[in-house]
């Protein structure tokens, strides 16, 4: 037999096996339909159960049924090499070969990104299942399934914008002390460096202020966990610098009105106004936060270093006050304009960010998935996939899962803002210069402004930043909480500078003015490094649909720990 005839001949067999498999391949489809169709749609413990994970596929089962995810099955090997010889053979019986089928390409919609893993959604259809199973096997990806890049850092600018905002109104509004001595004063002009004859308004001014942006920010915290699938987060998020940005422009209004004859009044509402400003600022930012999860860790980072950048420029505003500003409110206007012009770009940056390709990829909504293994949900817990898409009655974020997950990260962020708000600003603030009786200007007026807020908001700005490069130690790390629990010994060496006034500690051990100043750095910059680690690791450990309350957690452990440090604050000043 001639060599041409032999190929023929090849080529019929060929195609004679290719067509068998190809009607094995839909007969097996069509009798696997609804048993496919129940494993995506419900949780279950048995192989494809297991399969809805594309961190760990199992097997590929014969002979050729599509799975629900496509990672590392392949079919049967006379497949694939039939496949590849009809191909090559194409001209020699275009006639008898059926006409190829269409390939569609897979919405990104029905894949989910985790830190981890890829997530499979559960309202995916077993068409889909078939064309992706094809694309893999052409090894063309899907290009809807390819992620845009971040031109310009649009994304990561917007993110530490918000950042910025979440935090610069309060910040303006707690700076502005000489503001408040000179409203809640009953006088028409500004101070003259007398002591002011106020009542027990003025006098514990600070304590009411602490109290009315402490327990709102509990309060809301708890709302908006409950909120997290009632509500959408545009809503939460553009609700919340709406309010903000009224109540600043009310104040903004007040600065310039004489309220010498309703100080009373004018108290209230300043109690009021900080009450809501807390709120708002408390939901904002742990919405967006929340966000993030779904986001690279990069973002989540351009978000918590645009909160200290935040700090940073209170302080150097209030430094600027200090230096050039003669009437106390024209400086506090400029800051209160400040603030209503950052937070109206707030709102234009936030409503900018979904036309983004990159920002919008990440913002898909995503169904819950299905559990598997260790990640599986208890039964007696919310199973957030029995929630169907399009579901009237959505249920609250288990917190339990999130709660065992975020344990350790929970643990640093307490402790770590637990030092740092018992040493920050109860104890930083009261060390003074020990060249202070030479009257200069850096010891009497800047020393504090200068060591104490302005130098500890830009070394938490630089330990925040650093997380963009670097990210050791890892979320599962021992070393983590142990560089948390060294920030203890922070505590004794702030002490043992010159506190002024010592009542039962009379021992200066640190007699120069360079140790005040290199010890506000290490704790402004292991504050920023380690809790901005911690707070990006904590929504990357869980799957993809709990990130955003898993951001409401972390959160609260911040919270947490700001009220711990600031209540032993007050212990520890008297045992000084």
């Amino acid at each position: 037999m001639s060599p041409r005839r032999s190929l023929t001949f090849l080529s019929l067999a060929v195609i004679k096996t290719d067509s068998f498999w190809l009607l094995r391949l839909n007969r097996s489809i069509l009798e696997r339909q609804p048993r496919l169709t129940k494993s995506l749609g419900a949780p279950s413990t048995g192989h494809w159960g297991r399969c809805c994970r594309l961190s760990a596929p199992p097997p590929c089962p014969p002979p050729l049924l599509p799975l629900p995810t496509t990672t590392s099955c392949q079919l049967p090997d006379i497949f694939l090499s039939t496949s590849t010889l009809v191909t090559s053979s194409e001209k020699l019986a275009s006639n008898r070969l059926p006409p190829p089928a269409p390939v569609a390409i897979i919405s990104e919609d029905d894949f989910r990104h985790t830190s981890n893993s890829t997530y499979r959604t559960a309202s995916s259809s077993l068409r889909a299942d078939q064309e992706a199973l094809l694309e893999k096997l052409l090894d063309h990806p899907p290009p809807s399934l390819q992620r845009p890049e971040d031109r310009y850092n649009g994304t990561y600018i917007i993110f530490f914008s918000l950042g910025i905002g979440g935090l610069l109104p309060w910040n303006f509004f707690v700076t502005a002390q000489e503001y408040w001595i000179f409203k809640l004063n009953n006088c028409s002009s500004p101070a003259t460096g007398e002591e002011p004859k106020g009542s027990d308004i003025l006098n514990y001014f600070e304590s009411y202020l602490a109290i009315a942006s402490t327990v709102p920010s509990v309060l809301c915290l708890v709302l908006n966990f409950l909120l997290v699938n009632r509500v959408p987060i545009r809503v939460r998020v553009l609700a919340s610098l709406t309010v903000m940005l009224a109540i600043f422009m009310v104040m903004t209004v007040l600065v310039k009105v004489d309220t010498s004859s309703w100080t009373h009044s004018f108290f209230t509402i300043t109690i009021v106004c900080m009450v809501i400003l807390s709120g708002t600022a408390t939901i904002f930012n742990s919405s967006v936060f929340g966000m993030t999860g779904s986001f690279p860790m990069r973002n989540s980072q351009a978000l918590i270093s645009g909160g200290a950048m935040g700090g940073t420029v209170s302080a150097v505003a209030s430094l600027v006050d200090l230096a050039v500003a003669s009437d106390v409110t024209d400086s506090t206007l400029a800051f209160f304009l400040t603030a209503d012009i950052f937070l109206a770009l707030c709102i234009g940056l936030y409503l900018l960010l979904p036309r983004l390709d990159y920002a919008r990829y990440y913002m898909k909504p995503v169904w819950p998935t299905v559990f598997s293994g260790e990640e599986q949900l208890p039964q007696d817990s919310p199973n957030p996939t029995s929630v169907a898409p399009g579901s009237s009655d959505p249920q609250t974020p288990p917190l339990g899962p999130i709660l065992k997950k975020t344990t350790g990260l929970g643990f640093c962020i307490v402790y770590l803002f637990f030092i740092s708000s018992l040493i920050f600003p109860a104890i930083c603030t009261n060390i003074e210069s020990l060249s202070k009786g030479s009257g200069s200007p850096w010891s009497t007026k800047f020393f504090v402004p200068l060591t104490t807020f302005l130098l500890y908001n830009f070394a938490d700005l630089c330990g925040r930043q650093i997380t963009a490069w670097i990210q050791v130690p890892g979320p599962r790390s021992k070393v983590l909480p142990g560089l948390v629990l060294l920030r203890t010994c922070l505590v004794p060496l702030f002490v043992f500078c010159n506190y002024q006034p010592r009542v039962h500690l009379h021992t200066v051990a640190f007699q120069s003015d360079v140790y005040p100043v290199l010890f506000t750095s290490l704790l402004g910059l292991s504050n920023g490094y380690l809790s901005t680690l911690a707070l990006i690791y904590g929504p990357k450990i869980v799957p993809r649909e709990l990130a955003e309350a898993t951001g409401v957690v972390m959160t609260f452990y911040v919270c947490l720990g700001l009220v711990l440090g600031s209540a032993c604050s007050a212990l520890l000043v008297h045992l000084i």
